[in-house]
């Protein structure tokens, strides 16, 4: 405890004793630089290790990697700043640098998701806003900076990636706290995020106006931001029970960027470098892939509720399915069928259950038949069926006798003759909410009569 809580203090202990310096001495020096910033990235790294959970070690170690990667970036820009030991050593750190990124994008979001596994579409979700940000960005920053650096494509493409690389971290990690997580936790990972990004913008910014000094209040951005989202590790989240999705605006504010940008390269061409259209079609053509993966989902759970409201054997709707129709029924005229077949049971016993699905489902076809266009026939399971019909009494009856007389001759299915009848319970619709069970009893009673419509 005493040396977790020796490694919390210590960090910002020496951010402020690194800015002191810096500002007292006005230059860069070698203690400050090189031993006391990279000591700082160091204590960082093994405050994350010294706060791992075993449940959620992928992201301890991505994070620290990524973290220890870039201070092996820090660690040789600083060197060669005061030491000329490798012509390649500005290429060097920076690839360092840029490899921090791959290990970032994967531990990050774990921490902020609070071992909450994203799912493929979140993931896929942040991947849209990230790119289409990042085409957005590369478009209108790297036209200005080219000049800036006489033609060398080597140090453009590092200074753009950065800050793209930081737009793509935001919009991943956001997947994950936007989602499912509150309190501190969310707070300092979501401030240390912002503040590192900012640095590279801040630097990028000074480096293409030439304002940029080694030591500067920019390089104690990115430490500072390092220094927060460690401290994220070592509080808790408030977990949102119910999850919610990335905010469909945001996705197709992205797209429509995209769109515009792609047109903008086809209307004009040459005014923005060429390789722009790399994550501008990558947008689009994610976004689509999205688009049919949501529109196979709501395919399917539309099949989903077709098939919880229908009985699989005869295709008719099931007892749920009339049980939510009565409840719209309560105000119209009308009324209730309870139909039950009179000798079923014997048919499974004699012919087998094959013959009697068989039978069940000619059964059906001929109550459908009997049927006006607008009555709701449904298998409310076994051999009973229910009925839902509008009209007056008169033609309710009508209709309820109809369908006892379907089953006055026989069936012949593979050569067997099969006699069939049915009772019936009549309900006249009075909005009441117990018609079910009324029905019920008048279908007993049809059946302990002998007749086969009772009216109840």
């Amino acid at each position: 405890m005493r040396e977790q809580k020796f490694l919390r203090l210590s960090s910002p202990i020496l951010i402020f004793l690194h800015f002191i310096i810096g500002q007292v001495f006005n230059t860069a020096n070698v203690l400050n630089e090189i031993f006391l910033y990279n000591i700082i990235i160091f204590l960082v790294v093994l405050s994350i290790f010294r706060k791992s959970d075993s449940s959620n070690q992928v992201a301890t170690i991505c994070t620290s990697i990524a973290f220890g990667l870039w201070g092996i970036g820090s660690l040789i820009s600083s060197i060669s700043t005061f030491y000329t030991f490798s012509t390649y050593s500005v290429t060097i750190s920076n690839t360092f640098y840029l490899l921090f990124y791959p290990f970032a994008l994967i531990g990050l979001p774990r921490i902020a998701g609070n071992k909450k596994k994203l799912s493929f579409l979140e993931i896929m979700d942040a991947s849209i806003i990230g790119l289409g940000l990042s085409a957005l960005a590369t478009a209108f920053l790297i036209k200005p900076v080219l000049p800036h650096f006489n033609g060398d494509a080597l140090s453009t493409f590092f200074s753009i990636c950065f800050p793209i690389a930081d737009l793509l971290l935001i919009a991943v990690t956001s997947a994950a706290f936007l989602t499912q997580l509150r309190g501190a936790r969310t707070l300092f990972l979501a401030s240390g995020i912002l503040i590192f990004a900012l640095s590279d913008f801040l630097f990028l910014w000074q480096l293409v106006n030439g304002s940029y000094r080694f030591g500067s209040l920019v390089d104690n951005g990115w430490i500072i931001g390092f220094v927060l989202i460690s401290e994220s590790v070592s509080h808790t989240s408030e977990v949102i029970t119910t999850q919610r999705n990335i905010n469909p605006i945001l996705l197709t504010i992205s797209v429509f960027l995209s769109a515009t940008l792609l047109a903008l390269v086809a209307l004009n061409p040459g005014y923005f470098p060429s390789f722009i259209l790399i994550p501008t079609i990558s947008t689009l053509l994610l976004a689509f892939f999205r688009m049919s993966i949501a529109l196979r989902e709501a395919r399917s759970i539309g099949e989903e509720r077709i098939l919880a409201r229908t009985d699989e054997l005869t295709g008719l709707p099931n007892r749920r399915k009339l049980i939510g129709e009565l409840e719209l029924f309560a105000e119209k005229s009308g009324a209730l069928l309870l139909l039950d077949l009179n000798g079923f049971k014997p048919i499974n016993d004699s012919h087998g259950h094959e013959i009697g699905d068989i039978v069940l489902q000619q059964v059906a076809g001929r109550f459908s038949r009997a049927l006006p266009s607008d009555a709701l026939l449904a298998r409310l399971g076994g051999d009973e069926f229910g009925v839902i019909i509008a009209g007056s009494y008169e033609h309710t009856m009508d209709v309820a006798l109809a369908l006892h007389a379907t089953l006055s001759y026989p069936f012949l299915i593979e050569g067997a003759t099969i006699n069939l009848g049915v009772s019936i319970g009549h309900i006249t619709n009075d909005g009441s909410q117990d018609l079910l069970r009324r029905a019920d009893l008048a279908m007993y009673q049809a059946k302990r009569e002998g007749i086969g419509v009772f009216a109840g």
